[in-house]
């Protein structure tokens, strides 16, 4: 198995931006500037992450985007799901049709119990958990930091 930029962008953009609302709307251009994202990118998840109640988007100046519910309401899980990722490690797809698609392979059991396992996994940790992580929080200081000195920079030259 393995998620892919889609899954892992929406994971780290919802972070963002439960690191960064405090209430208030944040814009995607904030998020793209410190999580390095694309502008369009963000766009396309953020479409999928609303049509899915994670966010809600709010328009005009100082608008933005805010979680539609607590942190603690929010897995990862939620957030994969939402961009249409899947955590499925069978070759099959968990449709039994895997051994040159016509019967079960011998390791069927194996991969579907493993993703069994990712998928709660992922269920059992929330935006509210990932907040409360030390590292997390240092990363996002440091992702502050630096973009308030690019700000100043572009201030004053």
């Amino acid at each position: 198995m393995k998620l892919s930029t889609k899954g892992r962008y929406a994971v780290t953009a919802m972070l963002d931006l439960a690191l960064h609302s405090d209430g208030q709307p944040v814009s995607l251009s904030e998020i793209s500037q410190r999580q390095d994202i694309s502008l369009s990118y963000l766009e396309q998840l953020f479409s999928k992450l609303r049509k899915s109640t994670l966010v809600e988007s709010l328009r005009g100046p100082g608008g933005g985007y805010k979680l539609s519910r607590d942190p603690a309401d929010v897995s990862i899980s939620d957030i994969i799901m939402a961009v249409d990722e899947n955590v499925d490690v069978t070759r099959c797809g968990g449709s039994s049709n895997c051994d040159s698609g016509h019967k079960r392979c011998l390791t069927h059991d194996l991969w579907t119990d493993l993703s069994q396992q990712i998928q709660g996994f992922l269920s059992d940790i929330s935006l509210a958990d990932m907040k409360e992580r030390g590292d997390v929080l240092a990363i996002s200081t440091l992702q502050d930091k630096k973009i308030n000195q690019q700000v100043v920079f572009q201030e004053h030259h």
